[in-house]
């Protein structure tokens, strides 16, 4: 609910300062937890791990749509898409780099006793518990798959 209340103020404060770009971002990230909120029927609140995920849903639909515009040398629509990405990862926690995750993921293996690709799934469920909203599934994915070859 904390997110919701400072995404209603910052939309104001972007209002009164005519700040279309961080404007439409909010806006973006507004209609997604409206969403959210309703797609289950939930009688409660979002809660904080929630609405963490509905950003980072956000956030990587906009990656993916600025490198096949990126692709296509639409950079007009490639400009808005990491645009509205920058205002989007302002609202996510910060992410580990490549090396604090090879970190947390050596760990893992270690606790799980994984030695081979085959156990990536019991790997895989663990890291995702550990690092959720601190870093990607992709990156994670790509971690565990260097370490158990």
């Amino acid at each position: 609910m904390a997110l919701e209340q400072n995404i209603n103020q910052d939309i104001k404060a972007a209002m009164i300062a005519k700040d279309n770009v961080k404007l439409r971002g909010l806006r973006a990230i507004k209609a997604a937890i409206l969403l959210a909120k309703t797609e289950k029927t939930q009688v409660e609140e979002l809660n904080e791990e929630t609405e963490i995920k509905v950003l980072q849903k956000l956030a990587k639909q906009r990656k993916e749509s600025a490198d096949i515009y990126k692709n296509q040398n639409r950079d007009d629509l490639y400009q808005i898409e990491i645009e509205e990405l920058q205002v989007i990862e302002a609202y996510l926690p910060q992410q580990l780099d490549r090396a604090a995750i090879e970190e947390i993921v050596k760990n893992i293996i270690a606790e799980t006793g994984a030695s081979s690709i085959k156990e990536m799934g019991k790997v895989m469920g663990a890291a995702n518990q550990k690092l959720a909203g601190k870093a990607d599934g992709k990156t994670i994915s790509e971690v565990v798959k260097s370490m158990l070859n």
